[in-house]
């Protein structure tokens, strides 16, 4: 059955029976009414039907559905209420407490009038008590119930079990609820069950055989994973066939111990006493710390930061045994990666637990940093490295360059390690920046995760990208995040050389394989920063590369370039100097034209720069003279309007605009002649009119900006005026010819014809022309538009009446 949501209706995709609406029919308001009231007829009947958890089953998809709690009757909540409390069923009580926790008003109150003893009951309970408690003081009874039950010695024990999870998602959401003397209560607790469980397996059931009822087996000892007999106290890595109600305890805890110490443990606990003995030599601080007596001594949460530090030591040592099944190999992995996390926070709250964990975390370091299955275990190394390594001293750089030049290259295909090593970057990027050398320098491997999971991890890039940008590597970061499909496809390459032998891509494929072109691959699969450059090789690479361009890969990766360009520049254009400025004009004009032809791929990254071009220059007017000759010869070209033309037509604006001596002293006549007669002769080549010609393939708006640019240049070196009148004068039999009316709406003809008219006209005053035409920098202030007594709205009164008593300067 299959359920939606139309207009706060459900819609319900299947056939019920007996009063229920059927196929695709909208449940109002009444109909779940009555729905309701078949429900709880059903309910008072004693023998449980099916077909009392198949309606129950289906208001719990109606209620799920809805984006808001749905009123239920009351009576109908009260008899759920009574259902969940009840020893019946389990189905039954999974699905009261879900329809419950949806549906409305709240049942929180009158579930902890009366709160079960019984460990599945109370756990359904407390579910739907923790999802609608509205403030601390509604959970306050199932806190208080919780902590009882801590405290009781029940003959089944299995209270604690269900209580442990629920006190975790507790303090979750409300840390304060506990009292200091009741976190000390807790804390005493965990301590028991962490480190004080029973070494012997749980006892078991054996059927005695065939002419004799069932006994009970002797208690057996538990092993290690390698099948060892345990020894030291029990851990989560001890193997057994069953195991005892503290042995589960010791688990529950383990697997809480971080939220609590990360809760409950940062209030300052550790004085001045500690901080002095973090002076103290390490070996004498061990011994001291470690022995039994000292630590039964020491207040609750100290007592439990010990214990559960020997507990991950412990963990640790375990984990270096040679397991004999493949699912404790993987258990073996997570508690590695939550001991050194843990052990992480205790340093942090006393530092004088760094002297006694950084041998053990040295030695585990130099055990797994070669082995790429335990790639995951490494960062809450590093994060431990990064923490700490100043306090003790220790030199950090070997593991960084371990992480960073390794792990990607060698895992970026592992979607969790891929997540996990981005939330690490983020996590630590201010730290990262200031303290490892090569952070910034390993953008190339970093951009290989993001590569290869594109649609996954874009969100944690565009927050990442700000902290890879420096000065010495920006340029090439661009280049980079530009040549990120060309990065996707090598990867995809790379992934089935070894293996893949089919026909589609196997001319991608051999030339992956042959030396020829092994560095322009090596390039594009480099593991750093600053090991060379492609430029002139990109275009090769893009044809080498031609079948992977429709890779679903290629294609997801190329839709998030867009979205990283805008990142990148927002990012580099608050910090750039006049050098960088400078190096990004260039990379504009130069890769706009080398692309991996994507579908969309060109046009959307044009667009891009489009957009950042005007404001590279609005923020540094001087580039347009610096980068004159560049600039000349983009803009000198027709083919790259066929090509490229949103920003060839955006180059075409910013010299009109900038290209002044207002924004630069070294703007001189010549130089604005230069500029003048390259757009002159490109707007008489395509406006030329033939009999032959075919009707233009660009848009109105390029001719419109190139007459605005070439009257706005004429207006700086006024003997241009004539020449530039001439050529608007021709924009009438240009718009008007046979293949320009084929092409082009009546409303873009009348738009060329307007706007060339309304230039003519205003150049017949050149000093007005230059005035509307090309105002001083400080036009774009508020007063230069809005107060009447400025120039510019006089200036524009005056401009209008001038501009209708020559209005008849083009033949009609």
């Amino acid at each position: 059955m299959c359920v939606c949501t139309v207009n706060n209706y459900i819609i319900i995709i299947s056939a019920v029976e007996g009063g229920t609406p059927s196929l695709n029919e909208e449940i109002k308001e009444e109909e779940l009414q009555r729905f309701c009231g078949r429900i709880f007829k059903l309910l008072h009947i004693k023998d449980i039907s099916g077909d009392t958890v198949d309606s129950l089953q289906r208001l719990n998809l109606i209620v799920s559905a809805t984006k808001y709690a749905r009123e239920l009757p009351s009576d109908l909540v009260m008899k759920l209420q009574t259902v969940l409390r009840s020893s019946c069923p389990e189905q039954l009580q999974v699905l009261s407490s879900s329809i419950i926790r949806e549906s409305f008003p709240p049942s929180v109150h009158s579930l902890c009038s009366d709160l079960s003893h019984d460990s599945r009951t109370f756990s359904y309970v407390a579910s739907v008590v923790l999802s609608q408690a509205g403030n601390k003081e509604d959970v306050m009874p199932l806190c208080h119930h919780l902590l009882k039950s801590l405290e009781s010695q029940l003959s089944d024990g299995q209270i604690s079990r269900h209580a442990l999870p629920i006190l975790s998602k507790m303090i979750t959401v409300y840390p304060e609820i506990l009292t200091d003397d009741q976190v000390n209560l807790v804390s005493r607790k965990l301590v028991d069950w962490l480190r004080y469980a029973s070494m012997q397996q749980g006892a078991s059931m054996s059927s005695g055989g065939f002419f004799s009822g069932p006994r009970t087996r002797q208690p057996a000892p538990l092993t290690e994973v390698d099948g060892v007999v345990m020894g030291n106290f029990f851990t989560v890595l001890c193997v057994g066939q069953s195991y005892t109600e503290d042995q589960w305890m010791n688990m529950y805890t383990f697997s809480m111990i971080k939220s609590w110490l990360l809760t409950y443990d940062t209030d300052g606990t550790t004085n001045t006493e500690s901080d002095d003995r973090s002076e103290v030599d390490s070996s004498v601080m061990s011994m001291v710390s470690a022995t039994s007596s000292s630590s039964r001594l020491l207040p609750p949460k100290e007592r439990l930061r010990e214990k559960a530090f020997e507990y991950c030591q412990c963990l640790i040592e375990q984990s270096d045994r040679k397991a004999l099944k493949k699912t404790d190999t993987e258990l073996q992995k997570a508690c590695i990666v939550e001991s050194v996390s843990i052990m992480d926070i205790i340093c942090g709250e006393d530092t004088s637990y760094v002297y006694r964990a950084f041998p053990c975390i040295k030695a585990l370091y130099g055990r797994l940093n070669r082995d790429l299955t335990y790639a995951r275990a490494l960062l809450p190394i590093a994060q431990f490295y990064l923490n700490h390594s100043e306090t003790a001293a220790v030199d950090s750089e070997a593991v960084f360059c371990q992480l960073f030049s390794h792990c990607p290259v060698e895992q970026f295909n592992e979607p969790m390690l891929a997540f996990e090593f981005v939330q690490f970057c983020l996590l630590n990027a201010s730290v990262l920046q200031d303290r490892v050398a090569n952070y910034r320098q390993s953008f190339p491997n970093l951009l290989k995760f993001l590569a290869w999971n594109s649609s996954g991890l874009i969100a944690e890039f565009v927050e990442l990208l700000p902290s890879l940008i420096a000065p010495d590597t920006a340029i090439e970061l661009l280049h980079t995040i530009l040549d990120l499909p060309c990065l996707a496809a090598a990867l995809d390459l790379q992934q089935r050389s070894a293996c893949y032998h089919g026909e589609k891509l196997a001319a991608c494929l051999d030339a992956f394989r042959q030396p020829f072109y092994r560095g322009l691959f090596l390039y594009m699969l480099r593991p750093e920063a600053g090991t060379g450059d492609t430029i002139d090789g990109l275009k090769m690479l893009h044809e080498i590369l031609a079948d992977m361009a429709e890779s679903p890969r290629v294609v997801r990766c190329a839709q998030v370039v867009p979205v990283l360009l805008h990142v990148y520049f927002n990012t580099v254009t608050q910090k750039a100097d006049e050098k960088m400025m400078n190096q990004l004009l260039l990379v504009l004009l130069e890769r706009n034209s080398l692309l991996y032809n994507i579908k969309t791929f060109n046009v959307e990254v044009q667009k891009v720069f489009s957009a950042h071009l005007q404001a590279l220059c609005r923020l540094h007017p001087p580039l347009i003279v610096d980068q004159s000759r560049e600039i000349l010869e983009f803009a000198s070209s027709p083919a790259n309007i066929y090509s490229k033309e949103d920003f060839y037509t955006h180059v075409v604006w910013v010299i009109g605009e900038h290209l002044s001596v207002s924004y630069d002293p070294r703007c001189r006549v010549e130089l604005i002649t230069s500029f003048f007669e390259i757009l002159e002769a490109v707007l008489f080549e395509i406006t030329q009119v033939r009999q032959s010609a075919s009707p233009p393939s660009f848009s109105p708006r390029l001719i419109t900006v190139l007459m605005t640019t070439l009257a706005k240049l004429a207006t700086r070196s006024q003997d241009l005026i004539p020449r530039v009148s001439l050529c608007l004068s021709k924009m009438w039999t240009f718009a008007r010819s046979a293949p320009v009316m084929v092409c082009y709406s009546e409303e873009d003809t009348e738009e060329i014809i307007t706007r060339a008219h309304e230039r003519i006209n205003l150049l017949k005053l050149p000093n007005v022309a230059q005035f509307v035409l090309a105002p001083s920098a400080g036009g774009d202030g508020p007063r230069w538009h809005r107060d009447t007594n400025a120039s510019l709205p006089q200036g524009m009164r005056a401009v209008s009446g001038l501009l209708h008593r020559h209005s008849s300067f083009l033949p009609t």
